[in-house]
């Protein structure tokens, strides 16, 4: 993978010493998951130019926006980004268009009014251009301080936690809009969150990092099936499976979406068919059969074969990654099931699946 984003760099905090060296793509979503305090938002902060005393090197697309060694800093009003905030950070007495407006006259670039239109549509908020901001909902506000973000023209959009301050339904409000950037701009985009489901239904690429350290790096559907400990996603572990719509069935309300090894049923959102989708399937959800089976109010099962084997967190248990056609799935069992199953590496077994949500 060629990468147009690089981030080295080392700065002394009072918890921890942030000590990280990325190779980023330039297209899609990064996102920087982790517990609080492991160096999420310190990475942006130093990557937006807000932190003093940096060690390191940061370059975009070959342009040098830090280099200790060579006396290089570049400000950070000259950094060509945006950055949304966890508390969408609105001018109150500019209103919705006066804070879009702000956002070109900051860039001052050519084309800036055809880039803040072509935001206002991919966001959805033309209805809002003429409301104030005390009026807006926290899932609009968003929306806004996105769309004021893009209007600069951004070489990099820098999201710290966009949605950790809104409730569950205007979250569910602006994921949507954060896929389709995500789908349809070339910018790339650093995302920071402790969510996994934020991190399974956006991320093309994931790095997991505590206590400052990079603990593991890669694209997101290897790390979140993880089971060698890398991840540490302890409930949160599992598989994304990524499949299309191909048949509804109107009487139960139920779509059957296809993959190379197999097909799901699952909740009809109203998707068409030939829709691409990704689903997440958790661990926890997931339990393994010899046989194919019977006479069980299952109605997902796959054949698959046994891939890994390793423990989990909990002593009792084990994750177990099985190979389904070029996906994956992981099933957390018992020791004891392992064991009665004669589970190893190369077994042929069945894959029940209990639960299949639709990410994306």
């Amino acid at each position: 993978m060629s990468a147009d984003l690089r981030v080295r760099v080392r700065l002394a905090r009072d918890e921890f010493t942030l000590d990280v060296d990325l190779a980023l793509p330039a297209h899609g979503i990064s996102v920087l998951f982790g517990p609080s305090g492991s160096g999420k938002t310190s990475i942006l902060r130093c990557v937006a130019g807000l932190e003093r005393s940096v060690a390191g090197r940061i370059e975009i697309g070959g342009e040098t926006w830090l280099d200790d060694a060579a006396r290089i800093d570049v400000p950070a009003w000259r950094r060509e980004l945006g950055y949304v905030f966890q508390e969408a950070s609105l001018f109150e007495h500019l209103g919705v268009q006066g804070n879009l407006e702000y956002g070109l006259r900051r860039a001052a670039k050519p084309g800036g009014r055809d880039a803040l239109e072509a935001a206002v549509r991919l966001l959805g908020i033309g209805h809002l251009l003429a409301r104030e901001v005390s009026t807006l909902s926290g899932g609009e506000r968003q929306r806004v301080a996105i769309a004021r973000a893009l209007a600069t023209q951004p070489r990099l959009l820098l999201l710290d936690e966009p949605l950790s301050a809104l409730d569950r339904a205007r979250r569910q409000e602006v994921l949507p809009w954060l896929e389709k950037m995500r789908d349809e701009l070339s910018v790339p985009m650093l995302y920071v969150t402790h969510s996994a489901d934020e991190a399974a239904r956006l991320g093309d690429r994931l790095v997991l990092l505590e206590a400052g350290r990079v603990r593991a790096a890669g694209a997101a559907a290897d790390l979140l099936a993880a089971i060698d400990g890398t991840a540490a996603l302890g409930d949160d572990v599992g598989a994304l499976v990524a499949a299309r719509i191909v048949e509804r069935d109107e009487a139960w309300g139920l779509v059957r979406a296809e993959f190379d090894a197999g097909s799901f049923w699952i909740a009809d959102h109203g998707l068409a068919a030939g829709a691409a989708v990704r689903l997440r399937v958790h661990a926890r959800d997931v339990s393994i059969q010899l046989e194919e089976p019977t006479g069980t109010s299952i109605q997902n099962h796959v054949r698959a074969t046994v891939e890994a084997i390793a423990d989990a967190s909990q002593p009792s248990q084990a994750y177990v990654r099985l190979a389904c056609g070029r996906q994956r799935l992981v099933a957390r069992v018992t020791k004891r099931a392992v064991h009665a199953l004669g589970l190893s590496p190369g077994i042929a077994v069945w894959a029940a699946v209990k639960a299949v949500a639709v990410v994306d």
